[in-house]
């Protein structure tokens, strides 16, 4: 990766989701407001600074570019479109979200 360019692979559990009366919302439902995607860091470039392999992030699906490396899909961003990063290294004290 270049720059500050980050790989990331789609969650695939964010796909179908239940409503809290276990109704199943499948993927394709249209919502109302925008929805936020989580996805796993699988590359960073040299100049990503909060962002690091194996991180969670939080990002706006209709703003990526997807790319397909040996029959996978993944999505190039640059780290400034990152919402929130979600990290094991962060301290027991908090909560491991960066937001």
């Amino acid at each position: 990766m270049l720059h500050d360019r980050i790989l990331v692979e789609l969650d695939r559990e964010a796909g179908e989701r239940r409503s809290s009366g276990g109704i199943v919302i499948p993927a394709t439902a249209a919502m109302g407001a925008r929805r936020l995607s989580w996805a796993r860091v699988v590359a960073v470039g040299p100049h990503a600074r909060a962002v690091q392999t194996g991180d969670r992030v939080l990002f706006d699906a209709d703003d990526k570019a997807e790319v397909e490396v040996a029959g996978e899909l993944y999505v190039v961003m640059r780290e400034r479109d990152v919402h929130a990063v979600a990290a094991e290294r962060v301290g027991d004290e908090s909560t491991g979200l960066y937001l």
